[in-house]
């Protein structure tokens, strides 16, 4: 095996695949398919953006392991994570005459990752799927984990399934071609992960954020292996997010509030950034985590060129907006909030005032670039 190869097992019940991190590895895609899958037919969804970029590798890569390659691609921002854009999607498919043992490929981000695995999931009732991230966020978040879905006008993500990849490639050199607001926005993830689950991890992140920004192909691919293997191992306790997977939700109550008012002018990764700020506050005000640690969270985040604050949002309908996450409980909002950096628990009895002070707290500091 390649030495730069990194691979994480993940074990959830009824499904088992690894997760592959190796830069270069977007040239071996069809011989890693071929091996998972004896189909005479593959299926790529991307995006017009990636699909211009990375297309054109994978299914050359496809069609010299013997796939008969079809391709969707679709529009690329949160704004187009519809049913109607899955609409287009099936269409491509089933006029193609994509079979129950045809794997699909997600090429692309978070966006295209969720629409692809929805596609997957409900066409034909199931077919395979295989996860190729191409962003930071995608690769040590969306692609893990099985969840798929689309967006609502109502809130995010509140249309989907559980549908678990065969497998997850990841090539930490397509990072290359990402623009810089999108790197940032996956490194909020990075520094989630930490917050909730290794207080070693955070503080070596604190010591080498500047690596990570400036592109260190090698140090990327640990980075991304880190996470991977953080998300990997709180799935696999719980797939169908039950009890500690909401863990992962840290910072996105807020956050995915803030997104959907915004009506995603930001990116996902600013809104988690400020989420886990907001979230900080309110387990502050509640006397759950010390001030030193709330301050050692936004340092990483402003380190990360990540925002902290500057909202100009309407406060009240963002808190309105809460009301409407899919994680709302028998009526009640359920926050994630610190104890320690490393430790995170559920609450679902944050009094309001709390909640509305914490948003209030983001208007107050000046946004990272």
């Amino acid at each position: 095996m390649d030495p730069k190869t990194r691979t994480i097992h993940t074990a959830i019940p009824g499904s088992e695949y690894d997760i592959t991190v190796r830069p270069g590895l977007l040239a071996e895609v069809g011989d890693m398919v071929r091996k998972l899958s004896p189909s005479k037919k593959a299926a790529i969804i991307t995006d017009d953006v990636v699909g211009a970029i990375h297309g054109s590798a994978v299914e050359s890569s496809l069609r010299a392991a013997g796939f008969a390659v079809a391709v969707a691609t679709v529009p690329s921002g949160e704004k187009n994570k519809t049913l109607a854009t899955i609409s287009t999607i099936y269409d491509t498919l089933l006029t193609w005459g994509i079979e129950r043992t045809t794997p699909v490929l997600a090429l692309g981000g978070g966006v295209v990752g969720d629409m692809a695995g929805f596609s997957a999931a409900t066409v034909l009732r199931g077919v395979p799927f295989v996860q190729i991230p191409t962003t930071l966020l995608a690769m040590v978040d969306a692609s893990v984990g099985g969840k798929t879905g689309v967006d609502h006008a109502v809130g995010k993500n509140l249309i989907g399934a559980f549908h678990q990849p065969i497998a997850v490639l990841i090539d930490p050199a397509a990072l290359k071609t990402l623009p810089p607001r999108e790197l940032r926005s996956g490194l909020a993830e990075c520094i989630k992960h930490d917050i909730i689950r290794d207080a070693d991890g955070f503080a070596d992140l604190e010591r080498e954020i500047h690596r990570a920004l400036s592109l260190d192909i090698d140090y990327l691919a640990s980075l991304v292996a880190h996470n991977v293997a953080i998300k990997a191992r709180v799935v696999a306790a719980d797939p169908f997010e039950k009890g500690e997977r909401a863990h992962l939700n840290f910072g996105h109550t807020f956050g995915h509030a803030i997104e959907t008012v915004s009506n995603y002018s930001y990116t996902h990764g600013q809104c988690v950034a400020l989420g886990m700020v907001a979230a900080c506050h309110a387990a502050k005000a509640l006397g759950m985590i010390d001030q030193p640690s709330c301050d050692r969270v936004a340092a990483l985040t402003r380190a990360a060129e990540l925002p902290t604050g500057g909202l100009t949002l309407p406060i009240d309908t963002v808190v309105s907006a809460m009301i409407y996450d899919k994680k709302v409980k028998a009526g009640k909002v359920r926050f994630v909030l610190p104890t320690t950096i490393g430790h995170v628990t559920v609450r679902d009895d944050v009094p309001a005032g709390v909640v509305r002070d914490a948003v209030s707290s983001l208007t107050s500091q000046t946004p990272a670039p």
